[in-house]
């Protein structure tokens, strides 16, 4: 099975489709030429121009085809898996990475890139890993809870991959040992916790300093860049820097 996948990631890809917003920045930047469709939550780089083929939960799979594309990159967590099996019946090849932990980033960016025919690695990828061998670290470890939604309230929970940035700048999730990935936590709950910071993001749902923070009296918190906190692509190489500076200024 490995060989026969590592077969079919060498043949030449003229064509790719993108399901996910961080592997259409990595594939842009790296290997241009190929990128010939992405969905419409795909903001990066600013001068995208591809065809927009719907979101990354509801993909308009009959324009994916009309696309023609040799190859479909998606993501286990972001894609929805009626649809990439309707690609695979459909005929085209789909490769879902998996991503939880920033080296299983890098292991999965390497592999997105060479089956989408990358010659060489690129040098922001080289940048990105530097950059995480060794992140500075805080005065002291906090805890923090991290909200990605509300109207119900969710959360960071167990095994994520921004769960994991974030405990490599010195901040461990509360909900990291939580059943759930993400989470629904009442309100009450979550204030209850104590934690030492609130970490807002400003994706999915787009926190604010007036959206946000009125929730948490008494606890810092900390807006910050959704990008920086959940994508893996060209971001990680100043995601440790931008989001390090975030936290320190919260609780300072």
């Amino acid at each position: 099975m490995a060989g026969d996948r590592t077969a079919r990631e060498r043949r030449t890809v003229v064509r790719v489709v993108s399901l996910v917003p961080s592997l259409t920045e990595a594939v842009a930047v790296s290997v241009p030429a190929v990128l010939v469709g992405a969905t419409d939550w795909c903001s990066h780089p600013a001068d995208l121009d591809v065809v927009r083929i719907g979101g990354t939960k509801n993909p308009d799979v009959d324009a994916v085809l009309r696309l023609g594309p040799d190859l479909v990159v998606a993501n286990e967590e972001e894609n929805r898996e009626p649809d990439l099996a309707a690609l695979r019946e459909a005929g085209i090849e789909v490769l879902v990475t998996e991503v939880r932990d920033v080296p299983g980033a890098f292991r999965e960016l390497d592999r997105v890139l060479a089956a989408c025919g990358a010659r060489a690695r690129p040098r922001w990828l080289d940048a990105a890993e530097a950059a995480w061998a060794e992140p500075a670290a805080p005065a002291r470890r906090r805890t923090a809870i991290v909200p990605v939604w509300r109207r119900p309230w969710m959360v960071l929970g167990r095994d994520t991959f921004a769960g994991d940035v974030l405990a490599r700048l010195g901040v461990d999730n509360v909900y990291a040992r939580h059943e759930d990935r993400y989470p629904r936590v009442p309100l009450t709950e979550l204030t209850a916790a104590a934690p030492d910071l609130v970490v807002l993001p400003d994706e999915p749902y787009r926190f604010t300093a007036d959206d946000g923070p009125e929730s948490f009296t008494g606890i810092p918190c900390a807006l910050v860049d959704g990008r920086m906190l959940t994508w893996y692509g060209p971001s990680l190489a100043e995601a440790p820097a931008r989001l390090g500076e975030a936290l320190r200024t919260a609780v300072s």
